[in-house]
């Protein structure tokens, strides 16, 4: 799928809704939105599938579930009611609830078979969570530019300077890359682009796992401490030292890297997205934390991504159960134009596995940057704050944004025996909504409709996990499920 220019990039010109309150529920009352003259079309979820928590990989491992998802469109095939395909999934760091391990980054291939329920159809018993069937296939394992393993560990005080073609690296203190891989791209020639939370840096894979090459943030996202890069994430491993101080001082804060990626259906711009704001641009604070970056490379030599452009996203304010103003996450992107692109953002703390039952806010959004201020190369890139203490600069325009599909909406998951809060059972969507990616329906009546495939990632919990040569049982006794579901939407243009 490679459409030139597309519709939606010369249509969505601007967009009504910006995020500065609580969002009522009755924002997402309505199933489209309308831009300019294009309709985007949420025509609701058409089915759900599960691998079980206790899945292992070949190499006898607990499998990872989705912090990262990719579709292969050559793949991707319908025979009737039915579509066939391959995935890719990306696993994080591996289980880590009392500490970071020596896990092997690693990146899962599964055969996909889709069998969707009509929209708005209720499926029969059978069929409410088996309509997508995910079997694991293969696993590779991904290795640094000699070859040698990469690690899960928390990098700590360590860094691999720079050499060559590549910018200075997190490292553990066993020698090892770290990684902290969070959202994959896959390239027609099969190698891949991973996003890392430590770096927080863009890496590019061979189709076999190896390093190829790296992409540095601006400055003003690299994590620094006592005037240096510190790319710790304050998860020290076995006998490890928490950092000092436990946050950067600047750049990104820790576990809030970059966390969704994403290219242009023309293949020429790669878009990344920080999980939230720097230390420095109100990332200090859970409350203060809205105002991310957005970055956007030239694409047409992918081992050396060019910065062209970089827009301030104000991330979705909700209302917490606590009734103070907070901040959601950004997890995932979808591209659609250079300037647009559908972003999955999500509450922390509540669903299946954990203490807290009920999310109150996990939602795809429509992300326009067409009348945002362009930061990139000024001195907000350096050691000016785009947003001190979370209060955007007046001279930046802000990208604006508008809630497309509500994933915790309950009639919706009702239809498939899914419901968001409690009994906080297998049934209640786990926490971290995380991965997403868009397939074609292949019909020619509906040559803009697409499926978009969206999956959790379920941190490894399960209670007959193996990792690292020990068997372990998750904390607070549940076995997440890695869960997908798949909305039918209607985007125009994007086919052309």
């Amino acid at each position: 799928m490679r459409p030139s220019r597309s519709i939606l990039s010369r249509l969505l010109g601007t967009i009504l809704l910006t995020f500065v309150a609580a969002i009522p529920a009755t924002a997402f009352a309505d199933n489209s939105i309308t831009v300019g003259t294009a309709t985007l079309v949420n025509k609701g979820l058409v089915g759900v599938g599960r691998i079980p928590a206790s899945q292992r990989d070949k190499f006898g491992e607990t499998f990872g579930s989705g912090s990262g998802m990719a579709m292969d469109p050559a793949a991707w095939s319908r025979d009737g009611a039915t579509y066939k395909g391959t995935m890719l999934l990306l696993p994080d760091r591996g289980y880590n609830s009392v500490g970071t391990t020596d896990y092997r980054p690693r990146l899962n291939t599964l055969s996909i078979q889709f069998t969707p329920v009509a929209p708005g159809a209720t499926p029969s018993a059978d069929r409410q969570q088996s309509a997508v069937e995910a079997k694991l296939t293969d696993t590779i394992l991904l290795v640094d530019d000699k070859g040698g393993d990469t690690t899960g560990l928390d990098p700590e005080t360590d860094v691999r300077a720079a050499a060559g073609d590549f910018p200075v690296l997190p490292q553990a203190k066993n020698g090892k890359i770290a990684l902290d891989n969070e959202a994959i791209i896959r390239l027609a020639d099969g190698s891949m682009f991973i996003s890392d939370e430590y770096g927080p840096n863009i890496y590019r894979f061979s189709a076999d796992g190896r390093l190829l090459s790296a992409t540095q943030p601006p400055a003003a996202l690299v994590p620094i401490r006592h005037g240096k890069p510190n790319f710790a994430s304050n998860n020290p491993g076995p006998g490890a030292q928490a950092p000092d101080p436990k946050d950067p001082d600047t750049g990104r804060q820790n576990n809030q890297g970059l966390e969704g990626m994403a290219l242009t259906p023309d293949g020429k711009f790669l878009i990344a997205v920080l999980q939230s704001a720097t230390r420095q641009d109100g990332g200090d604070s859970s409350s203060t934390r809205q105002n991310t970056r957005a970055l956007v490379y030239d694409a047409a030599d992918p081992s050396h991504l060019k910065l062209v452009h970089e827009y301030v996203v104000p991330l979705p304010v909700f209302t917490n159960a606590k009734g103070k103003k907070a901040v959601a996450a950004q997890s995932e992107i979808v591209a659609l134009s250079d300037k647009t692109f559908l972003m999955l953002a999500r509450d922390s703390g509540n669903g299946y596995g954990m203490e807290g039952d009920t999310s109150l806010y996990r939602n795809i959004t429509l992300v326009d940057t067409s009348a945002a201020t362009d930061i990139a190369g000024s001195a907000f890139d350096a050691d000016k704050a785009v947003a001190p203490k979370g209060v955007l600069d007046p001279s930046v325009t802000a990208a604006t944004l508008t809630p497309f599909i509500d994933i915790n909406d309950s009639a919706s998951l009702a239809r498939f025996a899914l419901h968001n809060g409690a009994p906080n059972d297998r049934n209640n969507l786990s926490e971290k909504w995380e991965a997403m990616a868009l397939v074609s329906v292949l019909d020619p009546k509906l040559p803009d409709d697409y499926f978009l495939f969206v999956a959790n990632d379920n941190d490894f919990l399960t209670q007959d996990g193996f990792q690292v040569g020990a068997s372990y049982k998750g904390d607070g006794g549940a076995d997440v499920d890695t869960m997908f579901q798949v909305f039918q939407v209607t985007l125009p243009g994007l086919s052309k």
